[in-house]
């Protein structure tokens, strides 16, 4: 069995003539440790998935299970980090770290201050842990979200186009830092983007979907093509080039084929 499973997951808005599908009928199995990015054109259904998977939104049919558990709504093993910067502007960056570790029972003060310092340390903001959200960047107020995140000790970390607000040097520079962190942290990470390079330079695993409503068609195994250990440089391979052009093929049939809609 694998790790976590999407089984035979759709979703509808509405309702009779207004009724919109999202998702149809998507069924897969992700495995432990693993990093798998949902690829599709803007709009597709890849998001609504997402928050399926994290218990932000209920299936209309179908199940989600995590060690064979079929899970509802969003709890502790699910930690989710959005595209808005979301970090408490009262808080400094520790503080907006150990608020989630106020949701970890068992651990004394000194605990938790230690967590709190390894994680700054992990996403590389040590000597801002007195700084404020204002005082900082934009990048630097997602990696405290991704570090608050982690706090929880998630099993599952969800990341809905994280970067996707950013200028382009420091999207490059948070995602050399997330395969660090993924490295590191070993979390099961499902990560959302538009954006081809993104996909294949942080993915185990590429599902892509179609135009709404979301269908798998396909689903890459990245490792096999590019192996375990990428870096910026990758982007000018010849293999990351081929892998690019197809998976831009890929998205551009779907931009040309119409939205299904409910019958």
């Amino acid at each position: 069995m694998t790790y976590l499973n999407i089984e035979q997951v759709a979703k509808t808005f509405g309702e009779g003539d207004d009724a919109v599908e999202a998702v149809t009928a998507v069924s897969l199995g992700i495995e432990q440790g693993s990093f798998v990015v949902f690829l599709g054109p803007s709009g597709c259904g890849k998001t609504t998935l997402m928050r399926i998977v994290g218990g932000l939104e209920s299936p209309s049919t179908g199940t989600i299970k995590l060690h064979g558990e079929t899970l509802g709504g969003p709890d502790r093993r699910r930690g989710m980090v959005f595209q808005s910067y979301a970090a408490f502007p009262w808080l400094t960056v520790e503080g907006n770290i150990r608020l989630a570790l106020r949701y970890r029972p068992g651990l004394d003060r000194l605990e938790r201050s230690h967590i709190a310092r390894t994680l700054i340390a992990l996403v590389g903001l040590s000597g801002f842990e007195k700084s404020y959200p204002n005082q900082i960047s934009g990048g630097m107020r997602q990696r405290v979200a991704i570090a608050r995140t982690l706090a929880s000790d998630p099993d599952v970390l969800l990341m809905d186009e994280p970067f996707g607000a950013l200028d382009a040097l420091t999207r490059e520079h948070l995602q050399t830092q997330l395969l660090r962190i993924h490295r590191e942290a070993a979390k099961t990470t499902i990560f959302v983007t538009h954006d081809v390079d993104e996909a294949l330079l942080l993915a185990d695993r590429v599902i892509v979907f179609s135009s709404r409503p979301a269908r798998i068609v396909e689903d890459m195994d990245v490792t096999l093509k590019l192996g375990h250990e990428r870096g910026q440089d990758m982007r000018d391979t010849p293999e990351f080039i081929a892998l690019r052009r197809h998976l831009q093929d890929r998205l551009r049939a779907e931009y040309a084929t119409p939205e299904r809609h409910v019958a």
